[in-house]
């Protein structure tokens, strides 16, 4: 009867000490922002776990969001699709870099009409967001589109309602296409519409869209797949109508100078090129340089190092650009020099 005893005090006490060291070594670490890169990250997540067993708890709230809550320390890291200038990133004692760089598009909810099928410049698109154009077969994108049946709808525009960053790369392109965007309502994460209707999220936009006939908005690349909605051609800066595509995003992604990006603040809209997409955005992660919690943010670190060594096929399957070998490295080696416990030790090694 002791020996039974015994025997089963040995198992619980197995059973009890297996539990907890599967506790320590399951964990989830936590982020939040921009909604631009979410569908690769929750991809990433997804996998990461499956060999790891530790979990990614990312919100999905827009860059606004991301940023006040990373400066709240409430998560482990923020993800904002607008770099943080390298003064803003020092006054807040943070330190940023680029997981993964995308693309956005223009969608429309225009009954006949396909996919890729209708040409818009920058300069047509600053004038139907500033309310200037409202009618689809207005005679300046018939003249452009003469084998194309625009319908006689008015135009509904669609923009975020959210601090977002995806509105940052929007704003920023259109800034550079269009005096009179730049002058006012100009660039931001939220600014002052002067037209249309507010979504909340990638999400909020694209539901607008395929509800509202006439509409326009702008979505991540991902979105208008997955949804199966209908994206334009957009004027490349050097001329050319081009597609959304990997290879576009690719060619726009090209032009970055990460190596003398200070901080990695690097924005990638209408860049030269042919073939180079207008409205082409990296999204960057947010930490704190002085960590009060460094076994977290070694996980988040462990994270995207494996989802850059790993992540590549997962992110072009999304049409994302993963970040090149060489940028990888500088990414890295900078972790190990800016992101530190309260001790001053490197939290990366």
């Amino acid at each position: 009867m002791f020996a039974l005893k015994s025997r089963n005090s040995i198992i619980a006490i197995a059973i009890l000490g297996m539990s907890v060291a599967t506790s320590a070594f399951s964990m989830d670490i936590t982020g939040a922002g921009a909604t631009f890169p979410y569908p690769i990250y929750s991809k990433w997540a997804e996998a990461y776990k499956a060999t790891s067993n530790v979990g990614m708890n990312y919100q999905s709230i827009g860059s606004g969001g991301g940023i006040k809550q990373i400066n709240a320390k409430t998560v482990d890291f923020g993800a904002s699709d607008m770099p943080l200038k390298p003064d803003e990133l020092e006054k807040d004692g943070l330190v940023q870099f680029p997981a993964v760089m995308g693309g956005e598009v223009l969608v429309v909810n225009l009954p006949g009409i396909e996919a890729g099928k209708i040409k818009l410049t920058g300069s047509l698109i600053a004038d139907i967001f500033l309310g200037k154009i409202t009618k689809w077969n207005d005679p300046e994108i018939a003249g452009l589109n003469k084998d194309v049946k625009l319908p006689d709808l008015k135009i509904t525009v669609v923009h975020r309602s959210d601090g977002s960053g995806t509105t940052f790369i929007f704003t920023n392109y259109l800034s550079k296409v269009s005096p009179a965007w730049e002058t006012k309502p100009g660039v931001g994460t939220s600014i002052d519409w002067p037209a249309g209707v507010g979504g909340k999220g990638n999400e909020g936009v694209a539901s607008y869209v395929q509800r509202i006939k006439g509409s326009i908005g702008y979505v991540e690349y991902a979105y208008a797949l997955q949804n199966k909605m209908v994206y334009t051609m957009l004027q490349s800066k050097d001329g050319e109508f081009i597609n959304p595509s990997i290879a576009t995003f690719q060619a726009a992604a090209a032009g970055a100078d990460w190596e003398h990006a200070p901080g990695f603040y690097e924005i990638l809209t209408n860049e030269e090129g042919k073939d180079s997409w207008p409205i082409t955005g990296a999204t960057f992660i947010l930490m704190h340089k002085v960590q009060e919690n460094p076994a977290n943010a070694k996980e988040v670190l462990k994270f995207f190092s494996w989802a850059y060594a790993n992540g590549g096929k997962m992110a072009e399957e999304l049409v994302y650009v993963p970040m090149p070998e060489k940028v990888v490295k500088l990414i890295e080696s900078s972790w190990k020099e800016s992101i530190k416990d309260s001790a001053g030790n490197a939290v990366w090694n």
